[in-house]
């Protein structure tokens, strides 16, 4: 979401700081450079939430459930003939085991470290954090393109202690009336 927000300010910026051009060719022309210079995202936004969410509260069912046959078969073909749904619970035993509830996921919002992208491979790679706390939620989750539709090819997920919160300055007290004071 902030890097679609900073993709519309900037382009806002450039809107706002373009002369007025009468003739319709040249304002083609203009938006035609625009959109060249705007980075291609492999997915929008909208579609990166929704991917990283699904994925982690599926993560969640199955630490909660014990069964992780429904992760495995959502998954990527690749995915399935690399892990059993024996080697998945194997693998997320540390957040069973503790048992870490990932439903925060569900209301907070992600943060990405980088814009969503393709890697050499071809597989799209969301990387961020929620920022929970006390412990907050890190996530490093690549999708396979199987038939058109993001299917899960890797998870990574971890729980380590949220950084401190900044202190905010606090707000300045209004000011007191008297009671001899009259509005």
């Amino acid at each position: 979401m902030r890097l679609r927000k900073y993709l519309g300010l900037a382009l806002g910026v450039v809107v706002a700081l373009s002369p007025i051009v009468m003739n319709p060719i040249s304002a083609e022309d203009d938006k035609a450079a625009a959109k060249q210079q705007q980075p291609q995202l492999p997915v929008s936004a909208e579609q990166a939430l929704y991917l990283i969410r699904s994925t982690l509260l599926t993560l969640n069912d199955a630490n909660r459930s014990g069964n992780y046959s429904v992760l495995r078969d959502l998954a990527a073909p690749d995915f399935q003939v690399r892990n059993s749904a024996a080697d998945l619970a194997l693998g997320f035993t540390d957040l069973r085991r503790r048992n870490f509830d990932l439903f925060s996921v569900a209301l907070a919002a992600p943060q990405l470290s980088t814009p969503p992208y393709l890697d050499p491979n071809k597989m799209l790679r969301l990387t961020g954090f929620f920022p929970t706390r006390p412990l907050q939620i890190n996530f490093d989750l690549t999708f396979q393109n199987v038939g058109n539709q993001w299917r899960p090819y890797g998870i990574s997920v971890a729980t380590p202690q949220a950084p401190p919160e900044t202190a905010a300055a606090p707000a300045p007290a209004p000011a007191k009336k008297n009671a001899s004071q009259k509005n």
